[in-house]
């Protein structure tokens, strides 16, 4: 089966405080809100401490056209893409011109050419390589980009996958928009990549190595009816304007169990059994969410909610922060994990993982 070589992430250099951003929130939308400081119990209890932005903090306090977010969107995904790949290679032992297929994950900006198309260049990755675009996924991108990344070298296991996934969601914000939507969105909404090399399992393993390789089993993607409206952006004059819904914590408390269990039971498992659980922090609720669905302790997302507390929600490659943090501890042969992450459409995507 495919397996999971190396997960490496990156931040840009502008690390504003929660309380720093909730002053900022007061100023942007205290004359829209009358009720402004019961608005902004919300940063409160986000559960957040920090996020990490391209740009500084002053930037966000002027109204800024598409063009210039959108030129600006190009130029520190392909940076922080690349410190990214470049960490992930390294810990993985390889050289660019060792991968064979890129997969780009990104929903925050547009590029033609694309952005896996510059890194071709950048990077050094040789110039036959496949290269695969995924945009608009959103939150669930990253797991979405792990579940083909790990499908194409099931289909081709002498190659190698990087998977590079990028959002710069600060960019995004709309300083004319005054919606609560907007004003959840400063609260919550960072910048960040992350990277992971997959390998098909006719690529040799490294020399060395003596832990249980990370594999992968099966994933699943579900789309709901109906519910175009849940998530996603509006593409308006000033630039992509959220597209966020009160209800999310409510889908995941009726339809997740229900998803997770279709999901496990042909391979003989259950919630109860895994041991691993990287699940997409898209928010205090949504862990919570999560955990009351499934029937699982704090304990179980631990590591969902240190990646909230310390970047926030940097949409597609929080999941896998989450996964990198994940691997950091020793997973024993014959555990477990389940890799989950919601996104517009509204869908979910899950991923069966075990050590081996």
């Amino acid at each position: 089966m495919p397996r999971i070589d190396a997960v490496s992430t990156a931040v840009p250099p502008h690390e504003i405080t929660q309380e720093d951003s909730m002053q900022l929130a007061r100023h942007f939308f205290q004359d829209a809100f009358p009720d402004i400081d019961r608005l902004l119990h919300v940063f409160a209890h986000s559960n957040i401490q920090k996020r990490h932005f391209c740009m500084p903090m002053d930037w966000f306090s002027d109204d800024r056209p598409f063009a210039e977010k959108n030129q600006l969107y190009i130029q520190h995904a392909e940076a922080l893409s690349l410190e990214a790949a470049r960490k992930c290679l390294q810990k993985a032992g390889l050289e660019p011109t060792d991968i064979d297929c890129l997969v780009f994950v990104s929903s925050t900006g547009i590029s033609t050419p694309s952005i896996d198309s510059r890194l071709v260049n950048s990077l050094g990755l040789r110039s036959d390589i496949t290269r695969i675009p995924l945009w608009g996924l959103g939150c669930a991108g990253g797991a979405m980009g792990l579940s083909r990344s790990c499908e194409y070298t099931g289909a081709y296991p002498r190659r190698r996958v990087l998977l590079i996934s990028v959002e710069l969601c600060g960019l995004t914000f709309i300083r004319q928009d005054l919606s609560k939507s907007n004003l959840v969105a400063t609260c919550l909404f960072g910048d960040g990549a992350a990277a992971v090399v997959v390998s098909g399992d006719s690529v040799p393993v490294s020399k060395g190595a003596s832990a249980p390789s990370i594999q992968f089993c099966d994933a699943r993607t579900t789309t709901w009816p109906d519910t175009l409206d849940v998530m996603g952006w509006e593409l308006t004059e000033p630039g992509l304007k959220v597209i966020f819904s009160r209800d999310i914590p409510t889908l995941i408390q009726t339809y997740m169990r229900e998803n997770v269990d279709r999901f496990l039971t042909p391979h003989q498992t259950t919630v109860e059994h895994l041991r691993h659980f990287i699940f997409h922090p898209g928010g205090a609720k949504v862990i919570d969410a999560y955990q009351s669905s499934l029937g699982i302790d704090a304990a179980a997302t631990r590591h969902s909610e240190e990646v909230l507390s310390h970047f926030g929600n940097m949409s597609s490659p929080t999941v896998l922060f989450v996964l990198e943090k994940s691997m950091e501890q020793p997973w024993n042969r014959g555990d477990r994990g389940l890799v989950a992450a919601l996104g517009p459409g509204f869908s979910s995507e899950l991923l069966l993982l075990e050590a081996r």
